[in-house]
């Protein structure tokens, strides 16, 4: 029976966020070479729209213009409309960023790009609203502005070449410099304006001071820490960060809450305890590890992300009104939680209250009782996609925490988790990438390959029955190098898309690869080749990679594993004689 392509058929998707738009009156398709063909033979050009469940914007946008119905039907007398779920298709998502990256200098989602019936992108943009309000356009401006441009017959578009080049080498004595360049000496973080947590550059910057102790460089990361873990992109009731903060000041977040981030910063605040022995560390880091299990953890795995919104208004959940808490905590621990938490009968959001500690004090008694009645309230959605790249992440970030906060039991956890990603994905010979709802996504990424190698070279550290699966995964990373670079995906529906460099808000497909390969030769007897650092704040997981192969973690060869308490946090481990710790040009035999 023939597609009928006259109504909105992401109601058969297997996507939360195609389901999500699956009542818009605009006809959405999910890509597919049936629709992309059906485009061509029409003659038609396209909308691809490009969002994510969690993502505000995105459902503001599903509720006005693409809820509209005059934009609804101008667009499906004049365009193919595609939906895209970003995290199932980074490639098309990453051509689409880069595209309006060079048309505008920036991006964002929902990200809209209208496309020739050939595939050569014409405009894009982010949010637009239904009406057009001050200067900002409305959506259905902007496309009939498209059409008439399409249609006077200026449209001699050339393709888009979304090409990556390297990042630019750097050099190592110039770092942490540059970096400190970057750092806001007032707030803490990176940058003058709305605050991201700078996962890849604190974990830089943290196994550098394993490296070296450099007081500057220790300044900037625990001021940074403690920005991250006190004030308002921290969740400080039930744990786990939100995504980031609209202000300088790290005060009021965009409430969505990432599996990528939970597992980021478990790492980083994992490390920092190591490395500066910091009690607040550890308790931070236990916290998010509570969150993994009560709010993410899935039959084994880890769900993709927690929604900004509830009942469609942003934040409600986690926010407080002044007398609410008086009257729940009663006059003495209000008093006390007053003392801790920045609260007042204004607010900060919305007339409430987003909870913003003062200081680190402790008050679990208080917390425990609000979180219960927290619970109470209705809840954000969440997307129970299951990516198998971020979760490989979580289990490398659980490997990390069970070595450096003394857990073994996580490591543990964290082969299962291992174990259930390579039953669930692997067929053999590839790596599907997402699964929700019992339907597996078959396509293969770079960035799952890296994720679960790097995974993998973890685990066999400490258990050399993992060797088989490192080397069979290993030789799957090095499929994705073509022709002296990394691509990230070859799809049969969509162009050969090259890997990217940047490590935010994630390390990028090739930091992954890279670190993981370097890794396992090092870890199976093979030669290491020094390598170049990169651009700092842009390739930090990557330069990672380049303290390792520069010699800058030692490498320690033991008949039985070692207690990671008692070696350098900058350390790799394996079996064998004779017993030697290798480290910046020298081995030395072990007593």
């Amino acid at each position: 029976m023939p597609e009928n392509f006259r109504r909105n058929n992401l109601d058969r998707s297997s996507s939360p966020y195609l389901l999500q738009h699956s009542g818009n009156p605009i006809w959405w398709q999910e890509w597919r070479r049936e629709v992309l063909d059906h485009a061509a033979a029409k003659n038609k050009p396209l909308l691809v729209s490009v969002g994510y469940a969690t993502c505000h914007w995105c459902h503001v946008m599903a509720a006005e213009a693409f809820s509209d119905q005059e934009t609804a039907d101008f667009m499906n007398e004049s365009f193919i409309c595609i939906k895209v779920d970003r995290e199932q298709r980074p490639d098309i998502d990453q051509y689409m960023m880069q595209f309006i990256q060079a048309l505008k200098g920036s991006g964002g989602w929902p990200l809209n790009v209208f496309m020739t019936s050939d595939l050569r992108p014409i405009h894009a943009l982010t949010y637009a609203p239904a009406l057009t309000a001050g200067n900002r356009s409305s959506f259905l401006g902007v496309a009939q502005t498209v059409t008439d441009y399409l249609q006077s017959g200026r449209s001699n578009l050339r393709p888009f070449s979304a090409a990556i080049e390297e990042a630019p080498t750097a050099e190592a004595d110039t770092l942490i410099e540059e970096l400190g360049s970057y750092y806001d000496n007032d707030a803490g973080g990176f940058g003058t304006s709305q605050k991201f947590p700078p996962h890849s550059t604190l974990l830089f910057m943290l196994y550098s001071l394993s490296v070296n102790d450099n007081e500057e460089l220790k300044r900037m990361v625990t001021v940074t820490l403690d920005a991250i873990m006190l004030r308002g992109l921290n969740d400080h009731l039930q744990g786990g960060i939100f995504r980031y903060c609209v202000d300088r000041a790290w005060t009021i977040p965009h409430f969505e809450k990432m599996l990528y981030d939970q597992a980021m910063a478990l790492w980083s605040y994992s490390l920092g305890y190591r490395l500066t022995q910091k009690e607040d560390y550890r308790r931070m880091a236990e916290k998010i590890l509570r969150c993994l299990d009560e709010c993410f953890e899935l039959d084994g795995l880890y769900i993709s992300a927690f929604n900004a919104d509830t009942d469609h208004k942003e934040g409600v959940t986690y926010l407080w009104d002044a007398n609410e808490l008086a009257s729940e905590l009663g006059p003495q621990d209000f008093k006390r939680f007053c003392q801790v938490y920045d609260i007042s009968s204004d607010g900060n959001f919305e007339g409430l209250n987003h909870l913003v500690r003062k200081n680190s004090i402790q008050l679990v008694s208080m917390e425990e009782k609000l979180l219960a009645i927290r619970k109470k309230r209705s809840q954000p959605t969440h997307d129970d996609k299951i990516v198998c790249g971020i979760n490989a992440l979580t289990a490398i970030a659980l490997i990390q925490a069970g070595r450096f906060l003394k857990l073994p039991g996580l490591e543990e956890k964290a082969a299962t988790v291992v174990k259930k990603l390579i039953e669930t994905f692997w067929n053999g010979t590839s790596l599907g990438h997402s699964s929700y709802g019992g339907i597996l996504q078959r396509q293969s990424f770079l960035s799952d390959a890296g994720a679960l190698l790097l995974a993998v070279t973890m685990l066999y550290e400490t258990d050399e029955s993992w060797s088989g699966w490192m080397n069979t995964i290993s030789d799957y990373v090095m499929s994705f190098r073509v022709d002296g670079k990394w691509i990230e995906s070859e799809a049969e529906d969509f162009q050969k898309v090259h890997a990217s460099w940047f490590d935010h808000p994630v390390p990028s497909s090739v930091s992954l690869a890279e670190t993981a390969l370097t890794r396992s030769a090092l870890l199976t007897g093979r030669e290491v080749t020094p390598v170049k650092y990169r651009r700092p704040h842009h390739s930090d997981f990557y330069n990672i990679n380049a303290l390792i192969a520069n010699d800058h973690f030692h490498l320690y060869t033991t008949k039985e594993p070692a207690s990671w308490n008692d070696i350098p946090a900058n350390s790799i481990q394996k079996r064998g004689t004779p017993e030697t710790d290798c480290y910046d040009g020298t081995c030395r035999l072990l007593t």
